[in-house]
């Protein structure tokens, strides 16, 4: 390989003079398909053009990724992020060093889910530190993470942890829809008694505030109700969204947020796609993630709302069967990277 420049590089300013945001991008479970994904998506011109990412990882493990997908590109280990230099084919990586050189591809590794981890407790020190203006993730898995002996159920929960926040959202994004959930990684049983007016007002408001951030001035906001039909006047449930949802609806809509609902959820997700809604608040896991992996998981987006910092991911896993063998796509990353920058601490601030 060819030894990168040094000279800084026009791409680190944006068109308008503003400095590009550096995203700290987490390599996920090395034994996935995040190095794969990560590769190609740092060198994509969307991205140069966009922000300034570092990697959190492994450089052995990338420049094995680099090698399958038949890539040539430098990538160069750095101290931290303000000694990262921005020049074409050149990849930064704050290097932790922490897989074994001969570890297998698509197989569970507790070695593995033990990185997976250390790379987002580093990415969020640097959030928290101001050197980073967000986080971008790569996928990790869970029961790996858990085999590590990190009791965490996925991202969203970890990175609450390690920044002491204790109440977060999860919004998946789309070209199509956008989704916030009021519940996640709950059985549907505990997610209806988790659901009161209280979190619901949270979410409705963590949401209008994201897509705000996100350029949105005057956000159009549905929210779903908890049984068929919004329950159809009493008619399905036990009153769930007269008690649950309809007084967090009245105090956000008193602040002056567009807010609709309790609506149906099998025709909510309609309307947003053709472009009624802004943003759907589902108010459980499936309720969310099914509409939204048929309206477009190609591209989608997972973004944790509510943190110090922005996180944004892809909407997919560590594709254990097709990993390490060049196949998995660099799309959802590419758009995973842009919206972290377009939704930055820096952004924000400019």
């Amino acid at each position: 390989m060819n030894a990168a420049p040094t000279a800084a590089s026009a791409e680190q300013t944006g068109t308008a003079g503003h400095r590009l945001p550096i995203i700290a991008v987490t390599m996920g479970d090395g034994a996935g398909i995040g190095p794969e994904v990560i590769v190609p998506a740092l060198l994509h011109p969307d991205t140069l053009r966009g922000c300034r990412p570092v990697v959190i990882g492994d450089a052995h493990r990338l420049r094995q990724a680099a090698d399958i997908l038949g890539i040539s590109c430098d990538i160069v280990a750095v101290d931290d992020p303000a000694q990262a230099e921005f020049t074409p084919r050149r990849i930064n990586v704050v290097d932790l060093a922490l897989l074994p050189a001969d570890l297998p591809w698509g197989t569970l590794s507790a070695a593995a889910g033990d990185a997976a981890y250390q790379y987002i407790r580093v990415a969020a020190q640097l959030a928290l530190n101001g050197e980073v203006h967000a986080i971008c993730t790569a996928p990790l898995n869970k029961e790996a993470l858990h085999a590590a002996g990190h009791l965490y159920p996925g991202h969203t929960e970890l990175l609450a942890h390690l920044t002491g926040v204790e109440e977060v959202s999860m919004m998946l994004s789309t070209p199509k829809v956008k989704v916030i959930h009021v519940t996640t990684h709950l059985g549907l049983i505990d997610a209806v008694n988790r659901i009161e007016p209280g979190l619901v007002e949270r979410t409705v408001r963590r949401g209008h505030e994201a897509m705000v951030r996100a350029g949105v001035d005057a956000p159009v906001i549905g929210v779903c109700g908890i049984n068929p039909h919004a329950g159809e006047n009493g008619l399905f449930g036990y009153g769930e969204e007269e008690a649950k949802i309809a007084p967090a609806l009245a105090a956000v809509r008193a602040d002056g947020i567009d807010a609709h609902g309790p609506l149906p959820a099998d025709t909510a997700f309609f309307l947003a796609g053709r472009g009624d809604y802004d943003l759907i608040v589902a108010m459980y896991h499936d309720q969310g993630h099914g509409p939204v992996k048929v309206l477009g998981i190609e591209t989608g987006v997972n973004l944790t709302v509510g943190l110090p910092v922005i996180r944004t991911s892809v909407d997919h896993g560590t594709a254990f069967d097709i990993a390490g063998t060049g196949r998995a796509e660099a799309g959802s990353m590419v758009e995973a990277l842009r919206q972290a920058a377009e939704m930055s601490s820096a952004s924000a601030a400019r």
